[in-house]
């Protein structure tokens, strides 16, 4: 299963991602420089030279940025607690992986993509559901 999160790097809430950093440890002046880095940033939207008011940003992770996928990957690094079927993840692209060979091991593969909905609500995440894809591979594969 391939699943994309939708809007990613925009909804990382900053305190929650703290949170997370604080937890594998990091401190002092990395601490200080990833707090800095996102604390006090503001956004307008501006068209034809007419300009919104400046809103404070209290999510996101810079793309385009070397700090951003590593930020977000400390973010869903525990993306895979309670779920059975291997994860592999980049950034926001994950996969779940499981050889299914009864109708227990397909249900057991069913129940993941719910268990991991959970986990990323709890996180103030979502997932695509329009980008999220199933590939079935083998050459006696019923689907």
């Amino acid at each position: 299963m391939y699943l994309d999160f939708q809007k990613a790097f925009d909804k990382v809430p900053h305190q929650r991602l703290l949170s997370k950093v604080s937890c594998h440890e990091i401190r002092g002046k990395v601490l200080s420089w990833i707090v800095n880095w996102l604390k006090d940033k503001k956004q307008r939207v501006g068209i034809n030279g007419h300009f919104s008011e400046w809103r404070e940003v209290n999510s996101g992770v810079p793309q385009g940025s070397v700090l951003g996928p590593v930020l977000f990957n400390i973010f869903i690094n525990n993306l895979e607690k309670g779920v059975n079927s291997d994860v592999a993840k980049f950034t926001d692209d994950t996969k779940l992986l499981k050889i299914v060979k009864s109708q227990a091991d397909c249900k057991e593969l069913q129940m993941d993509p719910a268990n991991l909905g959970d986990l990323v609500t709890h996180w103030q995440m979502k997932f695509n559901v329009d980008k999220c894809k199933v590939m079935h591979i083998g050459k006696h594969n019923p689907n």
